[in-house]
């Protein structure tokens, strides 16, 4: 998978370069290039944004050097369909849904809007000629699209045949079927007054597998109960 991603901050996703998906960029499972917005400006300031037409607060990304990037990079791809995300509070939600279906993207495009956001004309003009998804992390508002980017491409990125070294690790977790993910432990088998419930200590794989997934229920109900089904 490639995916590039456009900031003013580029110093932000140095962090992707460690951990497992620093691992997956070293051996190629993921292409991953991240591009300065102050590049693709032409005066002496580089200046990525304006004042907004119709009076209000705050400042507008320029449609300019947002047009220049995303042209440079369509230009430099192989993909057939690409797909631009502008992460955004007035997009759809972001849900494990959503990692598994962009885990099977070719090409990802992340435009990291800051201030009042990205003129509009940018997500209307390349409407016209690629995919095009305002996606939200959450129902708050941040600063800028940075944050929202980096959860994605963790939450994507790990959903990559390879860069997790397990897949079966996958299966169980917390939003896969529904259910929240069941309490883990591990050695010592005492800590602090505290035991580990003694099924697990069984050695009884079906007795194990059955009190998980009662885990995973009864903490879904307890804890996101909307999660569940009618049912």
């Amino acid at each position: 998978m490639r995916v590039d991603i456009v900031t003013i901050f580029p110093d932000f996703f140095g962090v992707l370069d460690i951990s497992l998906l620093g691992k997956a960029r070293g051996t190629g499972l993921l292409d991953l290039r991240v591009h300065d917005l102050r590049d693709f400006t032409h005066d002496r300031h580089r200046t990525v944004d304006d004042t907004p037409y119709g009076g209000g607060a705050g400042m507008v990304m320029k449609p300019e050097p947002w047009g220049e990037a995303i042209d440079s990079i369509l230009e430099s791809t192989d993909a057939a369909d690409p797909l631009l995300i502008v992460p955004s509070p007035a997009g759809t939600r972001f849900v494990q849904t959503t990692a598994r279906e962009l885990a099977e993207e070719e090409h990802i495009i992340f435009a990291c809007g800051r201030y009042e956001g990205i003129d509009q004309r940018v997500v209307d003009h390349y409407s016209e000629r690629i995919r095009v998804e305002l996606v939200s992390l959450g129902d708050y508002v941040l600063n800028g699209g940075e944050v929202a980017v980096m959860a994605m491409v963790e939450a994507v990125g790990r959903l990559i045949p390879g860069v997790v070294g397990n897949p079966e690790s996958l299966v169980e977790e917390s939003h896969e079927g529904a259910l929240l993910e069941y309490p883990s432990y591990t050695k010592p088998s005492a800590w602090r007054g505290l035991d580990v419930p003694p099924v697990l200590l069984s050695g009884n794989h079906g007795a194990i597998e059955r009190w998980r997934h009662e885990q995973r229920v009864e903490r879904t109900q307890r804890v996101r109960p909307d999660l569940l089904p009618p049912a």
